[in-house]
């Protein structure tokens, strides 16, 4: 079966490319030509318009997006929909809100078109040899996609956690401990940078990342970012906000379960666009090590 892959930014092209190692037949589409020009250079085919994907009516469509979540995602799948008929898929890669998948899962399945959330991690790095995937959906459909997702993933990488929209909800709280794990490793170096010792983080980041039992992926990107810039001094520290943790957040408040630490980090990460702290430097520096997210540098 071909692969119609929607969306190739630096996560969607590294899945595509991970899809081919695999066997799979891809077909790619980005509306932005350059990334397109991109993915053909890196070997895969891509069409230049979305329908072209559905020139083959006969022919079963699976098709993975790897796009923006929100009004992007909507406006995919409903452009999509209108290609699909009984039994097609449409997978949901990105970090869409949980309720949103279920809305759209209901909406789809009077189409009788499956639709499945996948929650990705592990960067651009996992996603070109192995990913860490949580997915949600109808055991019908998962059925038919369990070999493609045991091989886009990490061994012992790929769960399938339930029902429609599940994937995306442990997806949303992964993201929420990433946020308190991140902060908390933010502000150690923070005080560390006042402390007046003459500490080298870049040794200090690898010490931690070798047998300490706050060895983590987060510690191997901060002792990477440390060995571009010992200071991150070309780094403002401001740090974005994607969502996810304000949405557990709410989560937490309507079944009243606390959450002190993931609400503090998403808390700093709104301080930081008024207030510039050495940890809010590391957070920012681990985010574009391990997935590209945008940094802001200094004139």
């Amino acid at each position: 079966m071909t692969i119609k892959l929607i969306g190739l930014g630096k996560m969607g092209l590294n899945i595509g490319l991970n899809m081919k190692d695999h066997g799979y037949a891809v077909l790619g589409f980005d509306v932005d030509e350059t990334k397109r020009n991109q993915a053909k250079q890196n070997g895969l085919n891509v069409v230049e318009r979305l329908e072209d994907f559905f020139i083959n009516k006969k022919e079963k469509h699976i098709v993975y997006l790897m796009v923006p979540a929100g009004k992007i995602t909507e406006n995919v799948i409903e452009e999509v929909s209108g290609f699909l008929k009984k039994d097609d898929i449409i997978i949901d890669a990105g970090n869409s809100n949980f309720n949103d998948s279920i809305r759209r899962y209901n909406s789809l399945k009077t189409d009788e078109i499956d639709f499945v959330d996948v929650g990705t991690s592990g960067g651009t790095s996992g996603a070109r040899y192995g990913a860490s995937l949580m997915v949600g959906g109808d055991k019908k459909a998962i059925n038919q996609l369990d070999d493609l997702f045991t091989k886009l993933a990490k061994k012992e990488g790929y769960y399938h956690v339930g029902k429609p929209g599940s994937g995306h909800y442990v997806k949303m709280v992964h993201n929420g401990i990433e946020y308190g794990m991140m902060q908390a490793i933010g502000e150690g170096f923070e005080l560390m940078h006042h402390s007046g010792f003459d500490i080298d983080y870049e040794a200090l980041s690898k010490v931690w990342n070798n047998g300490s039992v706050i060895e983590s992926a987060l510690m191997g990107y901060i002792h990477e970012a440390f060995k571009k810039d010992s200071q991150l001094s070309k780094l403002e520290g401001v740090v974005d906000d994607s969502g996810e943790a304000m949405w557990m957040v709410e989560e937490a408040l309507k079944h009243k379960v606390s959450i002190p630490v993931i609400t503090q980090s998403l808390y700093a990460r709104y301080e930081s666009k008024d207030k510039i702290k050495f940890s809010e430097k590391v957070v920012a520096a681990m985010r574009n090590e391990f997935g590209g997210h945008a940094t802001y540098k200094k004139e």
